[in-house]
């Protein structure tokens, strides 16, 4: 048998890339990384990625799988071995699948849409309806440790955005959206997630996540003031 190649296309801030990078460290899975210029797309990415053109991208052996979350189902049952992203039991496997994807389609939505507004009424509205994805969350968690219970698992992976990008937000922007007092659950969570040491180790440097998304929110908000003009 050849050996086996792995690799990943991915950004160095990308957070779905990032949900790769802890499974495949977790599976302790040797792999190459290739971090793309999404404004200059090398033609590579395109070839295994010619639909949505986008990182994250894995490439094992001669064949590719795109988006994360189908990544992450990729690596758990091509190996098998310890630890288990998903769980074995049917329901749970499928309420794990429901809040990954709720995180993806409705949490991480309304964080950004409040994040990408200016002082006023539409940001104020956009934050409530981020504030309230949040609270389903919280339910979720309490009383355990992690999403998964006392291990890792696919719900805190594609939640793990949340232990990083939400403290940058709220230094931008000065809404606060995961407080102590206020979300017990999730704030207990984001702590004990960030200290997990494949976690730890492969946050991007939060200086730069500042300055990027500082600049995206500034261009966005440029933008919709001069169609406004």
């Amino acid at each position: 048998m050849g050996e086996e190649v792995v690799k990943l296309f991915r950004t160095w801030s990308s957070p779905y890339a990032l949900r790769i990078v802890w499974a495949l460290k977790l599976k302790g899975i040797e792999y190459e990384t290739i971090y793309e210029d999404l404004s200059n797309k090398s033609e590579a990415l395109l070839e295994c990625n010619p639909i949505h053109k986008k990182v994250p991208v894995l490439l094992h052996n001669a064949k590719t799988i795109a988006e994360s979350l189908v990544i992450l189902e990729y690596i758990d049952e091509t190996w098998t071995h310890s630890p288990n992203l998903l769980p074995q039991d049917p329901y749970q496997r499928a309420t794990a699948r429901f809040w990954a994807k709720f995180g993806d389609t409705e949490v991480l939505p309304s964080i950004w849409d409040a994040f990408t507004k200016g002082p006023g009424k539409g940001q104020e509205e956009a934050h409530s309806r981020a504030l309230e994805k949040l609270m389903w969350l919280e339910e979720e968690i309490k009383g355990k440790k992690l999403f998964g219970g006392e291990e890792i698992g696919v719900v805190d992976i594609t939640l793990g955005w949340l232990a990083n990008l939400v403290s940058v937000f709220e230094e931008i922007t000065g809404l606060k959206l995961i407080e102590q007092d206020k979300s017990p659950g999730l704030w207990g969570w984001m702590e004990a997630f960030a200290e997990i040491p494949v976690v730890k180790e492969n946050w991007p440097p939060r200086d730069k996540l500042v300055a990027k998304f500082h600049a995206i929110r500034q261009t966005i908000l440029s933008k919709e003031a001069q169609t406004d003009q």
